[in-house]
């Protein structure tokens, strides 16, 4: 047997109201990088389900940068951390460099890729030049009395870089080694979020929250002219030039990108983003015009975290890149009259569809959860969730839109599973059951709570804080009847899953410890699926009953046989922050996994 990462559908950038997110493209224009969770992704821009990771930081990244060479990445997180590694396979790590006590806000590489500045909130100091080899210093960031937001460096010689910070003000270096020549104070009147200089080096462009776009001199530093007054009425919280020099794009809270002719100092092409309503969610918070591209794309983000592609000329964007930039706490799958399809949502009740084939994600529309999810059931033409809001909610396959009105629930919902055209919701208080989309009736349960539900059949199965499984024959009648109970589990219960044939019920518990019981007689078939370390958060069987696989807050997915409870395989830190969901899909040669990391990872299995 044998596991295979196959791809790896990224989560989208990080995203926080009120602060710019840094994005970043590769020299060809074929990729971008950008942080998200602990996380990096480089992510393929013509093919968004192509993408790698890179997960060596341990606190929250903030930003990511390509070298010029396109060869290196050096990201940067909240603890103050500078990571540089290789951009091919995102897996080696070149150094590893401490700059500040603080959040990492950007990074900035110079012409040779060999040094970088980084700048962000430190105690001390605000930044920090290093040569990206070695992490000696080539150079002192001074001048400024707050955060520095933004860092750009002119990528011809003589060297310059300028610095922008909440302190209004942009100073400007001369190098190598970069030092301190002069700052410039009084032309913007508010946070300065966003800096860059042209690609040939001959202008250098600041933007803010007081929506004042300010030119200088790329050499000198000289401010030569402020224009575009008044077409932004929100924070411009980035700015991107275009490979000629001769135009730039900005992204603002006021819903909308524009492109900027230098010359004529006018707006030129303008994109507003959820119509003439206010829509925080539409806030464009950042942007970047990837060099190297001859189809003029931009990629700018929203607050939500989409990814919008934007062509002059075009009113709309081309495409846009949807999925969850916080943790996925619950998937979903099953086979629509659009082909395989699975559904995850996150604990902020985002819920995204996604194909299979495509490999994209699109965000289900309507009145969405307002809470964590906690499961997804799906029918061919119907999908149920429910989550911490306390609801169940349908959704229309065929729409991709959530329909009617949510239907409350006696209490948090711990699980959900579906038999014989009910559905059963176990929460914190009882068993409610659904049938034709309607709550038909609702088990009170008595002295235990319940943590996990499964269905076959006629039985249910339903774990609890007691560490039992208590197994119920249900009738047309809707009443419970407990015909087994299950006492061998030494800890709470929190996965349970019957094979397709309903012949066994897979028990998974706290500590990591899977049991398998022949349903015909409730004797174990197993107690040997012991690798994990941690919670089991998720079990699947494959169609055949032969095999099944688990996800663990350890982190770990492991594919199970019942032939031979001692051979598995293992999926290693398959998500970071725990693996929340498993699925098999393609006909069983697959197997989905979600997780704390907000990635969905199709994984090709290989069965003995």
């Amino acid at each position: 047997m044998s596991i295979v990462i196959d791809k790896i559908l990224a989560a989208q950038p990080t995203t926080e109201r009120g602060r710019p997110t840094q994005l970043s493209s590769d020299p060809k224009g074929e990729r971008i990088a950008y942080a998200s969770g602990k996380s990096v992704f480089l992510r393929s821009i013509d093919d968004p389900s192509i993408s790698k990771q890179y997960n060596n930081h341990t606190n929250t990244t903030t930003v990511a940068r390509f070298s010029p060479s396109g060869y290196y990445v050096a990201s940067g997180d909240a603890s103050g951390i500078v990571m540089v590694w290789d951009a091919v396979e995102g897996i080696n790590t070149k150094g590893t460099y401490p700059i500040i006590s603080g959040r990492i806000n950007d990074i900035a590489w110079d012409g040779d890729s060999q040094r970088i500045i980084a700048i962000g909130d430190g105690r001390q100091s605000f930044g920090r030049c290093i040569t990206a080899d070695s992490g000696n210093s080539c150079g002192e960031i001074s001048g400024h009395s707050k955060a520095i937001n933004n860092v750009a460096i002119r990528q011809q010689r003589p060297l310059r870089a300028a610095t922008v910070s909440d302190d209004s003000s942009l100073v400007f270096m001369h190098g190598a080694p970069f030092k301190y020549n002069s700052k410039l104070g009084g032309l913007h009147k508010g946070y300065i979020y966003g800096v860059g200089f042209s690609p040939d080096g001959n202008h250098l462009v600041s933007v803010g929250a007081d929506r004042i776009i300010q030119l200088y001199d790329g050499k000198t530093g000289e401010a030569t002219a402020q224009i575009g007054q008044g077409e932004h009425t929100g924070s411009i919280f980035g700015v991107s030039w275009s490979k000629d020099s001769k135009r730039f794009v900005t992204a603002s809270a006021d819903q909308t990108v524009k492109v900027w002719d230098v010359e004529a100092g006018k707006a030129v092409q303008s994109w507003k983003f959820g119509g003439d309503n206010v829509s925080i969610s539409d806030h464009q918070v950042g942007v970047v015009w990837p060099t190297g591209r001859s189809d003029g794309l931009i990629v700018s983000l929203n607050l939500d975290g989409d990814l919008n592609y934007l062509v002059e000329g075009t009113p709309k964007p081309t495409k846009v890149v949807q999925g969850h930039n916080k943790a996925i706490s619950a998937l979903g799958s099953g086979v629509t009259a659009k082909g395989q399809t699975f559904w995850t949502g996150s604990y902020e009740g985002r819920v995204i569809s996604w194909d299979y084939e495509s490999g994209l994600g699109s965000h289900v529309e309507g009145s969405s959860h307002t809470n964590q999810l906690s499961a997804f059931n799906a029918t061919k033409d119907r999908v149920y969730s429910v989550a911490w809001d306390d609801t169940l909610r349908i959704a229309d396959t065929a729409g991709n839109t959530f329909i009617g009105e949510a239907t409350k629930l006696t209490a948090q919902p711990k699980g959900m599973a579906s038999a014989n055209g009910r559905t059963f919701v176990a929460t914190a208080k009882s068993i409610d059951i659904f049938s034709e989309d309607k709550l038909v009736d609702s088990v009170p349960m008595t002295d235990v709570t319940a943590t996990a539900i499964a269905a076959s059949g006629s039985m249910v199965a339903v774990g609890n804080d007691k560490h039992k499984v208590e197994i119920y024959s249900v009738g047309s009648d809707n009443k419970f009847r407990l015909t087994e109970e299950l006492q061998d589990s030494t800890d709470m219960i929190t996965a349970l899953s019957f094979s397709q044939d309903g012949g066994a019920l897979a028990v998974g518990n706290s500590k990591g410890k899977i049991r398998v019981y022949n349903t015909a007689t409730w004797d174990t078939k197993t107690d040997r699926w012991s690798a994990h370390t941690a919670r089991v958060m998720s079990i699947a069987w494959n169609t055949a009953g032969t095999h099944a696989v688990s996800g663990s807050l350890d982190t770990y997915v492991y594919v199970w046989s019942l032939k031979n409870p001692g051979k598995r395989i293992k999926g290693n830190q398959v998500h970071k922050d725990g693996c929340f969901g498993v699925a098999w899909v393609d006909g069983d040669k697959k197997v989905a996994s979600t997780g704390g990391d907000a990635t969905v990872k199709i994984w090709n299995v290989t069965l003995e």
